[in-house]
C-alpha cells in the first residue's frame, strides 16, 4: 500500500512538473530577417550564426531564459515586438529618442562609428562636400537613412534606399551607387570579401549626431516590460564581467566593439 502511494505521489509530482514545463513560454528574440554579416546571417544549414546571434545567446543563457530566435523583416521589427509576436529585439538597433517613442530599450551592448564605403575610383569622403553630386545608398528604417537625409541631402545627387544592406552593396560593386551608409564594422566586413576588395574602400566615419545615431546599440523590449528590461541589463553586466563578452567577440573582432 505504501509502495502504491509513493507511486501515486510520484506520479501526480511529475504531472506536475511536466505541466509546469508545458505552460513555461518561450521567449522569441527578434532577429533582423535580412542577412547583416558579422552579426547575423543564416548559415549553409539556415541556422542564424554570427556575433550577435552568440551574445543574445549567451544574454539568454545569463538571465535564465529559454530563447528562440525568431527573424523578423527589419521594417516591420517594431511593430512585431509591439503585436508580441516577439518578447525582444536583438538586431543591431540604435538606441534613438524616435524609437523609445514606441519602445524601450536595455543598457547598450555595442557601440560603433558610422561609415561610408565608396568606389576606389571615386574621390570622397565622409562629409556634405565630399559627396556632393554622388549617389549614395542606405537601408531603409535604419539609422543610416535618418542620417544620410538630414545631413547629405542636400548635397548628393540622390539617396537610394535599399531593403537590406547585402543589396546595397551589391550595387556599389556593381557601380550603380557611388557610396554607402552604414555601421562601419558592418562595412569593413563587406570590405574584406573578395568582391569588396576589388571595388572599394572605407572613405571616413561620419560626424556625430547623437539624435539620430544615439548612444549605442541595446535590445528592444515594449514599453512597460521592467521585469525583462532588468533581467538584460543584468545580464549584459554578467557577461561582461564573466569574460563572456569578450570570449565571443574576439572570434570576429580584434578591437573593443563595445565602445566607450
Amino acid at each position: 500500500m505504501k509502495s502504491f502511494a509513493k507511486f501515486a505521489a510520484g506520479m501526480i509530482a511529475a504531472g506536475i512538473m511536466s505541466l509546469g514545463a508545458a505552460q513555461a513560454e518561450t521567449v522569441k528574440v527578434g532577429i533582423a530577417a535580412e542577412p547583416y554579416p558579422p552579426f547575423a546571417s543564416p548559415d549553409a544549414s539556415g541556422k542564424w550564426v554570427g556575433w550577435e546571434v552568440e551574445i543574445a545567446e549567451a544574454i539568454c543563457a545569463a538571465a535564465e531564459l529559454d530563447c528562440e530566435i525568431t527573424p523578423v523583416s527589419w521594417d516591420g521589427i517594431i511593430p512585431a515586438l509591439n503585436a508580441k509576436k516577439i518578447d525582444f529585439i536583438a538586431a543591431s538597433m540604435s538606441i534613438t529618442a524616435e524609437r523609445m517613442k514606441s519602445i524601450d530599450f536595455s543598457d547598450k551592448y555595442y557601440n560603433t562609428p558610422t561609415g561610408i564605403a565608396g568606389a576606389k575610383a571615386v574621390e570622397m569622403d565622409a562629409t556634405p562636400e565630399g559627396l556632393k553630386d554622388k549617389i549614395l545608398g542606405v537601408q531603409v528604417s535604419t539609422v543610416h537613412d535618418v542620417y544620410a537625409k538630414k545631413h547629405f541631402g542636400d548635397t548628393v545627387a540622390e539617396i537610394k534606399v535599399y531593403q537590406t544592406q547585402d543589396e546595397a552593396n551589391a550595387d556599389l560593386a556593381a557601380g550603380r551607387i557611388d557610396a554607402t551608409q552604414a555601421d562601419s564594422f558592418a562595412l569593413e566586413a563587406f570590405l574584406e570579401t573578395d568582391q569588396g576588395k576589388a571595388c572599394c574602400e572605407m572613405k571616413g566615419i561620419v560626424a556625430p549626431d547623437i539624435d539620430v545615431l544615439g548612444p549605442g546599440v541595446g535590445f528592444g523590449v515594449r514599453k512597460g516590460e521592467d521585469d525583462l528590461k532588468a533581467k538584460l541589463n543584468a545580464a549584459i553586466g554578467a557577461i561582461r564581467d564573466s569574460g563572456k563578452y569578450d570570449e565571443i567577440t574576439k572570434e570576429y573582432f580584434d578591437f573593443d566593439i563595445f565602445g566607450g
